[in-house]
């Protein structure tokens, strides 16, 4: 689990144009964002992943990190086990209090500080940032929620992209060690 933030502001990349005519990217490049909540389901008896996605304007809380784990539950059955920064949020009192009440579903276990690769949930917001928005302005936030939000549902119908994300992070082949020590 993991939180970002995307802005109306285009991410600029590399593009293409016709000869002589300089690519020209039309926005009102407002600085107006939109804050995300992330996660990455995985189970280790499968070989496909699910993304979650929640957006909000303005900044996240406490309150909508809780909202969003509450949400979770409702989507993923069984132990769950959290891995997220030590983002304040995170580190909360109230944060704290939550998970010792759902200690009989939810662990917590925090990456280790300045270690965003070892986060999986930073490679989607990679993938959202500098290849699906990319070099794309929008007017208002909610073109961007809802641009966002396709991109989601498409990452979402490719099994395989969830799982890079873990191997990425290095996960997936701890996973998959201790499964081979199971015997599974």
């Amino acid at each position: 689990m993991d939180e970002g933030g995307f802005s109306q502001r285009p991410n600029v990349r590399r593009t293409w144009a016709r000869k002589g005519q300089t690519p020209i990217i039309p926005g009102n490049y407002n600085w107006k964002r939109l804050s995300a909540t992330g996660a990455i389901a995985w189970r280790p008896d499968q070989d496909y992943t699910r993304l979650f996605l929640s957006l909000r304007p303005g900044a996240l809380n406490t309150a909508d990190a809780l909202e969003f784990l509450r949400n979770l539950r409702r989507h993923v059955r069984g132990p769950v086990v959290v891995i997220w920064d030590g983002l304040p949020v995170h580190r909360s009192r109230r944060g704290a209090e939550f998970a010792k009440t759902q200690a009989h579903w939810l662990q917590l276990v925090r990456l280790p500080a300045y270690a965003p690769e070892l986060n999986p949930v930073e490679y989607f917001w990679a993938h959202l940032k500098n290849g699906t928005t990319a070099n794309f302005a929008p007017d208002y936030l909610s073109e961007l929620e809802e641009h966002l939000q396709d991109a989601t549902r498409r990452l979402r119908r490719r099994d395989h992209i969830g799982m890079g994300y873990l191997q990425a992070a290095g996960l997936l082949e701890a996973a998959e060690s201790t499964l081979t020590r199971k015997g599974q």
